[in-house]
């Protein structure tokens, strides 16, 4: 593929900030659709962490970097460039100016924003080591695969509870660990849905998880004295809510508008991914937390077409020269 090679001019008609299952899915149909395109990609895919991605039909099971490399090697096919690099800022003109960590500048007429988030995880010990392998956040990526285990589920979010109630779809034995929480912030339609699925509570901060033999065998409470071990827990898998960080750095530089929701603040969108900022449009998870790889492909798509019918109106409507 064509990876690091250089447009001279350094102009694009659209440049693709994230190479991720939407930036690469917008680049593929405007690549099809003969657009000179640029995918800048600083490699730090959300799924990076686990072995397969479930649930995108024709796909399921797929490691996340086998479907990259092929998403990689078919926008080549149509001469879209792939550079390894961060967008680290913007400048809005006539056109859009982006300019590199590397210290390359390139302009675009049309900017796609696909930069994703990072996931804060719980400052637990072995949480972060195992993530991705037994400490889960998602049941639908991961549940099937993990089913029937003995399941736990660490509180640390206000949506702790929904999780430990979801994840009792895909196993009967799940204990919901309040961590840091009093059981008084637990409501009557809380403890009373958490009983109806069966689900255990238990109170008390966790103080790390258990591993042997490279897997997880349980939760170690912090114990009551100094020097103390608390209870262990047997478990087998551990689901986890980490804290989303949107990375809106390029939109907001860009003044686009945002919105609040529980996992942070996301651009404000039309059904296509346009953004507030004419000109700027926003796929994957950088326009929200539960974007699963087959909604960002299906985003980027989206962004990607439209972007094409947008431009081809605006060259037509131009005004012919003299």
């Amino acid at each position: 593929m064509n990876e690091m090679t250089e447009n001279n001019t350094g102009s694009y008609e659209v440049v693709v900030v994230g190479g991720g299952a939407a930036g690469l899915s917008a680049a593929l149909v405007l690549g099809r659709a003969r657009r000179r395109t640029l995918v800048v990609d600083a490699g730090e895919p959300r799924n990076a962490p686990a072995a397969h991605m479930q649930g995108y039909l024709t796909r399921d099971g797929m490691p996340p970097a086998e479907f990259l490399a092929v998403g990689r090697e078919e926008i080549a096919r149509y001469g879209v460039e792939l550079v390894r690099d961060r967008a680290v800022d913007v400048r809005r003109g006539e056109d859009f100016t982006v300019v590199l960590e590397s210290g390359r500048t390139v302009r675009a007429r049309r900017l796609v924003v696909a930069t994703g988030l990072q996931d804060e995880l719980p400052d637990v010990p072995g949480v972060a080591e195992r993530f991705g392998r037994d400490v889960l956040h998602c049941p639908y990526c991961h549940g099937w695969e993990v089913r029937d285990r003995a399941f736990g589920v660490l509180a640390t979010t206000a949506m702790s509870v929904h999780q430990a109630l979801m994840v009792s779809q895909w196993s009967k034995d799940v204990t919901f660990f309040l961590h840091e929480a009093a059981e008084s912030e637990l409501s009557d339609d809380d403890l009373r849905r958490l009983a109806a699925a069966g689900v255990r509570v238990v109170p008390g901060a966790v103080a790390e998880v258990v591993v042997e033999d490279d897997r997880l065998t349980g939760v170690r409470l912090v114990g009551g004295a100094p020097g103390e071990e608390g209870a262990t827990h047997a478990l087998e898998v551990l689901f986890v809510a980490p804290r989303a960080v949107p990375r809106t750095g390029l939109l907001e530089k860009l003044g686009a508008e945002l919105h609040e929701t529980p996992h942070g603040s996301y651009p404000v969108i039309d059904p296509t991914g346009l953004t507030s900022v004419p000109g700027v449009w926003a796929a994957g998870n950088a326009i929200g937390f539960a974007e699963q790889v087959v909604h960002a492909a299906a985003g980027g798509y989206r962004a990607g077409a439209t972007i094409n019918g947008e431009l081809l109106m605006t060259d037509l409507d131009a005004p012919v020269p003299a």
